[in-house]
């Protein structure tokens, strides 16, 4: 037997355990993410239900919330290239709040992914920043988990806030010349998250009946409703 011969045996002998392996690999992969997905996408929405439940309060709603969702591709509004998600509150039928998924394009240490709640009546329920790169301890306080004011979280001011004939003209920080507080030395954060919701809510104003009519799962390209 040549040693060309023995080499090629060997060569296919080798690619074979590798492939088998692979095989083996690949299928045993399967079978846990098949028996472990219900686990993990029933972590991902208790994630998202208690994200939720701190710009809307669950007994203001009475559908299938995380279910009810639209796409919407409006970037310069939202400032999420490849689309916001939308969940619809409604309550017997009749709407209640918008969640909208928006960004900050312009925080100090990079873009901040929010969640803004807008009820029914034109005005935020609620305001959460869930994902962000600001400096730990200055311009963190954005998120009220890091605000050391836990009595009156930065983030609260927000509640209640409308846009007023649909100017948005006072939603700057005070030394802006605007209607919002912000902590000494970390400003940049505070504009961000303002600018962000700002054009968020006037939005969610202008195109409030086409998002709730919106069939659940459809995708959107709205325009209209920036910021004035």
């Amino acid at each position: 037997m040549s040693t060309e011969y023995t080499a090629v045996r060997t060569s296919i002998r080798t690619a074979s355990i590798l492939t088998l392996f692979a095989v083996l690999f690949t299928a045993a992969m399967a079978l846990t993410y098949r028996y472990t997905k219900p686990d993990i996408d029933a972590a991902v929405a208790e994630v998202k239900r208690k994200l939720i439940a701190e710009v809307l309060a669950p007994g203001r709603y009475d559908n299938a919330l995380l279910e009810d969702t639209i796409t919407v591709l409006a970037p310069d509004a939202l400032g999420v290239d490849e689309g916001s998600l939308v969940y619809r509150a409604r309550k017997n039928g009749e709407p209640v709040a918008l969640i909208v998924e928006a960004r900050a394009p312009d925080g100090y240490g990079g873009a901040i992914d929010l969640v803004v709640a807008v009820g029914a009546d034109g005005r935020l329920t609620g305001v959460r920043a869930t994902q962000y790169k600001e400096t730990p301890g200055l311009g963190d306080y954005i998120d009220p988990r890091k605000d050391p004011n836990k009595a009156s979280p930065w983030i609260d001011q927000f509640v209640g806030r409308s846009t007023q004939a649909g100017s948005t003209a006072t939603w700057k920080v005070r030394k802006d010349g605007g209607d919002f507080d912000a902590r000494a030395g970390a400003t940049i954060s505070a504009r961000a998250v303002i600018g962000a919701t700002a054009r968020a809510l006037a939005y969610a104003e202008a195109n409030q009946a086409r998002l709730f009519d919106a069939k659940t799962g459809e995708r959107l390209a709205t325009t209209g409703g920036s910021a004035q």
